[in-house]
Order: C-alpha cells, then structure tokens, then sequence
C-alpha cells in the first residue's frame, strides 16, 4: 500500500511539473522577443522616466543640497545627466543635438523648472532619435547607448542616496496606488 501510494504521489507532481512547464512555454512563445531598437528604447524610458520623476518630486529648495561639500549637488548631477545624453546623441547624429556640455553651467539652467525641462527634453530625444534610427543605427552604436544608459542608472543610485540622507523616501520605492 505504501509504495502505491508513493507511486501515484510521484506521478501526481510529474503532471503537475510538465503542466507548469508546459504553461510557461506557451506564455514564453506568445511574447514577442524585443528588437534591439525596442530593447534600449525600453531601458531608456525606463530609467530617463525615474530620473524625470525624481527631478519632479525633489523639492526645489534642496536642489542645492550635497552630501559633502566636494560631491555635485542634486541640481548639478541632473544638469550633468542630460548634457551627458546629448553628448550621446551628438555621437549618434554626428552633429549638434541639444545642449551637449558634460556638465552645463548652473547659470544656464538656474531653476528646478529648467532643469525638470533639460532633463525630460533629454530623454525625449534620445527615445525620439532610437525610434528613428532603429535597430542597424542603434546596433551601430550598441556599446555607445548600453553604456549611457547605465550612466544615467549609476546617477539614479547617487540621487537615492541624496534622498535617505534627507529622510526622504525615493519614488520608486513608495508603495504603489
């Protein structure tokens, strides 16, 4: 009786195993893969999207606020985040798209306002050139885009550290509605 009982439990979690599996195949094929263009386009948006967030959310009287006073303040590494991109998309266009100074002057974009702007239009444009040159023009310069994507991720994880310093809780990181 009790090697019966084991055999029909086995069998029992080998359906259920190749049926699980089975599921995931079907999701997995009815996904379509990405295309290199659609690929970098979505991490683009994606962490260009977090960093417009938090130029919103941050409060405009701490746009000044460094955590030491040899580091960039909030306010310099946004300037530097989108004048890095257009230094990128310069790259991509061979020719001058944007603002393109690594690091643009402070009296150039003073307040949160153009700062906010400077760094969505940033963003926007490179989805806007991604989207036009498609998959061989980004290929072309994979290494290029890979690259300042995590650029702007690695000042994503900067910023964080701006925000528990001052107690504040990152958007990414509040609960969701």
């Amino acid at each position: 009786m009790n090697k019966r009982l084991y055999m029909i439990t086995v069998v029992a979690a080998l359906s259920l195993l190749l049926g699980a599996a089975a599921r995931a195949q079907d999701q997995g094929s009815s996904q379509k893969t990405k295309t290199p263009a659609e690929a970098v386009l979505g991490n683009w948006n994606d962490i260009g999207g977090r960093l417009i967030t938090m130029a919103e959310d941050w409060p405009e009287e701490k746009y000044g606020f460094k955590p030491k006073p040899e580091v960039r303040s909030f306010a310099d590494v946004m300037r530097h985040i989108a004048g890095s991109n257009y230094d990128l998309l310069n790259k991509v266009e061979g020719k001058k798209v944007g603002d393109a100074e690594n690091d643009p002057s402070p009296e150039k974009y003073k307040t949160k306002a153009q700062i906010v702007e400077f760094v969505k239009k940033s963003v926007e444009d490179g989805a806007a050139i991604i989207k036009r040159i498609g998959d061989e023009g980004v290929m072309s310069k994979l290494d290029d885009w890979i690259g300042y994507t995590e650029h702007m991720g690695e000042h994503y994880g900067q910023l964080v550290v701006y925000y528990r310093i001052n107690g504040v809780v990152p958007p990414e990181s509040r609960p969701k509605k």
